[in-house]
């Protein structure tokens, strides 16, 4: 496993972190908390040392699943949470990044978390609400007074980054980042990298699109939020599971591995990335981790990858349908 540095922190995570979201079970078809505690300690077994998770991941359910997984071996891991979404109790989510809200969330992640510090502590998304101002400065105090080890913001564009920076120092920022969303690369990842901020990008396999499991006929239940996922509806599913196809075979025909391998290096050997988030509920689903060191991707066959994808998915769309809205949502 390699590692990399979270600069003015001292924290040394490694580059593959551990995403929690489904273990939360909230939008994800529901929870198994014995299949995701024995997944975390599998993600630990095989070096991982930056487990990731949010309160709105199940209403504080996932942070409470990680704190139980980390009962008495809190201090190997580096753990990262977020605040500033709130939920009522219909579930319904809105953003709420105020000073108040942070003192209180802080609170109830520690007791969830069941310690009494947080590593990464990271502002979900921006609240145009709340002045920049405020949400910064209460980050700051956190910070100077110890209960938080480096500030983070989760979905921030570099102007909002500009702003907040104005009032707080800023370790992390975390956007979407994958083969088939790759919007941070113009102007996130670039800023972070010139400005010495880690990137820990989520969803690098594409919320399993490139996990190289997807058929035709895959269906989502319950709440599964890939429902409402305009890549998982046609035309675009077929778009990319043809890329999904062909990259498979150039992972085997070159490398010997599979395209989710193939899909988590890509990320990693991208300009800027200092961490990809692996999301997972299943222990099986952390050893596809291993494929993905011991190789790199050099330039020429990186453009080879972004000329498949580029061929294939003729209709492209990004994330944007997990944003938000400013009154009522989902993560």
């Amino acid at each position: 496993m390699d590692f990399t540095q979270v600069a003015d922190t001292g924290l040394r995570p490694s580059r593959i972190g551990l995403g929690t979201w489904a273990m939360g079970g909230w939008m994800w078809g529901g929870a198994d908390d014995d299949a995701a505690i024995a997944t975390i300690a599998r993600a630990l077994d095989a070096g991982i040392t930056l487990i990731d998770t949010a309160p709105a991941y199940g209403q504080g359910h996932s942070e409470e699943v990680v704190g139980r997984a980390l009962s008495g071996r809190r201090e190997r891991v580096t753990v990262a949470t977020k605040v500033g979404l709130r939920w009522d109790d219909r579930g319904d989510v809105t953003r709420d990044a105020s000073a108040a809200r942070i003192q209180q969330e802080v609170e109830d992640s520690l007791r969830r978390l069941r310690t009494d510090y947080i590593d990464i502590y990271q502002v979900h998304w921006p609240d145009p609400k709340t002045p920049m101002e405020e949400t910064a400065k209460a980050m700051d105090a956190l910070y100077r007074g110890g209960k938080i080890r480096a500030i983070g913001v989760s979905n921030f564009s570099p102007i909002q980054m500009d702003e907040f920076r104005r009032f707080a120092p800023l370790h992390t920022v975390q956007p979407p980042y994958n083969l088939f969303e790759r919007g941070a690369e113009r102007e996130v990842l670039p800023y972070a990298k010139e400005r010495g901020i880690a990137a820990l990008t989520y969803g690098a396999i594409c919320r399993g699109l490139l996990s190289g499991r997807m058929r035709a006929d895959t269906a989502f239940t319950g709440d599964d939020l890939r429902s409402d996922d305009p890549k998982f509806q046609p035309p675009r599913f077929a778009q990319y599971l043809r890329a999904v196809e062909r990259l498979d075979t150039l992972a085997r025909e070159r490398f010997g591995r599979r395209v989710i391998h193939l899909a988590l290096r890509w990320v990693l050997d991208q300009p800027g990335v200092s961490v990809a988030l692996w999301g997972a509920r299943r222990p099986d689903q952390v050893d596809a981790v291993s494929g993905a060191l011991g190789f790199a991707l050099d330039d020429a066959l990186k453009r080879e990858i972004e000329r498949i994808v580029d061929d294939e998915v003729t209709d492209p769309i990004g994330p944007e349908f997990m944003a938000p809205p400013l009154e009522t949502s989902a993560v």
